[in-house]
């Protein structure tokens, strides 16, 4: 016996009010949604909002037949992308796997905003995340008061989408204890969600699929069963490959952040923003721009994540604090926490890096004196 699962994941999300701080992809890009979805006559698979080449042009910006622009939500190789959209298409879950700060969570909301107009339905994996999260759990006053029923049962994110065809998303999945992990087998290869109790099962509809996200620094924290891994497609998310393009990723989330925040656009931040994202990238690479130093990498990510933290709160100092222009004294502090999270062996790393590169390079006297007034 089938059942079947209410109310709709738009009947339980709440409306998301007006100012909210940070509004889910699906209301912050709205318009662009409609502009695609008005002139997407290319064929959908069953209960998508758009078709794939319709989902990538969202992800990765462009210009319709009428005008309209669709901004870049994703910075990357677009094959990476057409790959991902392609697996949601097919009977396979997609599993995006990378450092952090390389956007994985990013981009599988804005695929489900895209796939499914909703990006809410989220396990969030930690290592206490209990079986009930993916599969159901019960309202215990109910259960109590008359056993089993379709009325005690409490859906989870998986199974709603299952019921109703929709993308679920699975966040840090390695964080998740193996056991719990396993839930998703029976998922992802029958499309059915036994529920022993009642004598029923959930079976997906067209339409559904997961997306879960990995960082592969956990890698030995709770390894994927073969098992499990054999259900899902990697798409491995790499960190920008030059120091423009992680530059313009930086440039185009902190304008977003800021007009969200209502900060100052930052007449001249993008030196500043160059120099941070320079700096994280000589350091997390062990060497300079030119090639030609080594250096001692700290013991954090310095990701493009990062970057954009930093930036963004230097740009919230010069707004109160200053002239309104981002300079090397408003990202210097922010530089420093990022660097040094481990204070013996961070600090070490950071200070032979002011002097032997920073002290050195033709036009950042103002940026070293910001970072050693700060150090100090």
């Amino acid at each position: 016996m089938t059942v079947s699962v209410e109310p709709t994941s738009a009947d339980v999300r709440e409306k998301e009010p007006t100012e909210a701080l940070r509004p889910h992809a699906e209301d912050a890009f709205a318009g662009e949604l409609v502009a695609l979805a008005a002139q997407d006559d290319r064929p959908r698979p069953a209960r998508w909002k758009l078709s794939p080449w319709a989902v990538a042009t969202y992800l990765l910006g462009g210009t319709l037949p009428d005008g309209t622009v669709i901004t870049p939500k994703y910075v990357g190789p677009r094959r990476l992308v057409e790959v991902a959209v392609t697996t949601l298409a097919t009977d396979r879950a997609l599993l995006l796997l990378g450092v952090p700060g390389t956007a994985k969570t990013w981009v599988s909301e804005h695929l489900a905003a895209a796939v499914s107009g909703d990006s809410t339905l989220l396990v969030q994996g930690t290592a206490g995340t209990p079986e009930e999260a993916i599969r159901y759990g019960w309202n215990y006053a109910q259960l109590l008061a008359h056993g089993p029923s379709r009325d005690a049962l409490v859906p989870s994110p998986v199974m709603r989408a299952m019921a109703e065809g929709m993308t679920a998303r699975v966040e840090e999945l390695t964080r998740i204890p193996a056991d719990v992990q396993d839930s998703l087998i029976t998922i992802l290869s029958e499309k059915t969600l036994p529920i022993p109790e009642l004598g029923q099962e959930v079976q997906a509809v067209g339409g559904f699929n997961v997306i879960a996200t990995a960082n592969d620094r956990d890698r030995g924290v709770n390894e994927l069963s073969s098992a499990l891994r054999r259900r899902f497609n990697t798409v491995v998310l790499p960190l920008p490959e030059s120091v423009e393009a992680e530059v313009d990723i930086v440039s185009r989330r902190v304008d977003q952040i800021g007009r969200s925040l209502d900060l100052p656009a930052a007449p001249d931040g993008i030196d500043e923003m160059r120099r941070v994202v320079t700096v994280f990238r000589e350091l997390r690479d062990g060497l300079t721009s030119d090639g030609r130093t080594k250096l001692k990498s700290p013991t954090g990510t310095l990701s493009t994540a990062e970057a954009i933290s930093v930036v963004t709160n230097g740009l919230a100092l010069a707004a109160h604090f200053g002239d309104g222009v981002l300079r090397a004294g408003d990202v210097a502090a922010g530089i420093l926490g990022a660097v040094v999270r481990d204070p013996a062996s961070d600090r070490v790393v950071w200070r032979e890096y002011l002097e032997a590169v920073v002290r050195e390079r033709d036009g950042w006297t103002d940026f070293y004196r910001a970072c050693r007034e700060v150090s100090a």
